[in-house]
């Protein structure tokens, strides 16, 4: 029976591991130990930023909302709380979707809100 070896398998494993890693400077492309460890830090910061997202742009439409609302002389805060007292259920992506891009939508609701 002849001998069995895993070059070809093992080579599969390499190539595939090396053309997930196109495109990177220097040795992390092409040598493969190298190439190892930055796809799994790769991977690994990848994770890390798919929820640091969520809050990144929290924080954007917060600042965009807070903007607007000190135009019409309340505070994001004193907003939020009006908001809330009337009912008026916006998510904060669309209230600064419309700070941004509709003032006079933006403003109606600011204004139904003082009142």
């Amino acid at each position: 029976m002849p001998r069995s070896v895993p070059s070809v398998a093992s080579r599969a494993r390499r190539k595939k591991l090396l053309k997930k890693t196109k495109g990177y400077f220097g040795a992390r492309k092409n040598l493969l130990t190298v190439a190892k460890t930055t796809y799994q830090k790769g991977l690994t910061y990848a994770y890390r930023d798919r929820k640091a997202k969520k809050r990144e742009f929290r924080a954007l439409w917060i600042q965009r909302i807070n903007a607007a609302t000190r135009e019409h002389g309340l505070s994001y805060s004193k907003f939020m709380g009006l908001l809330a007292k009337a009912n008026i259920d916006i998510n904060r992506k669309v209230l600064a979707d419309l700070a941004m891009n509709d003032a006079t939508a933006f403003k109606a609701i600011v204004e139904k809100v003082k009142k």
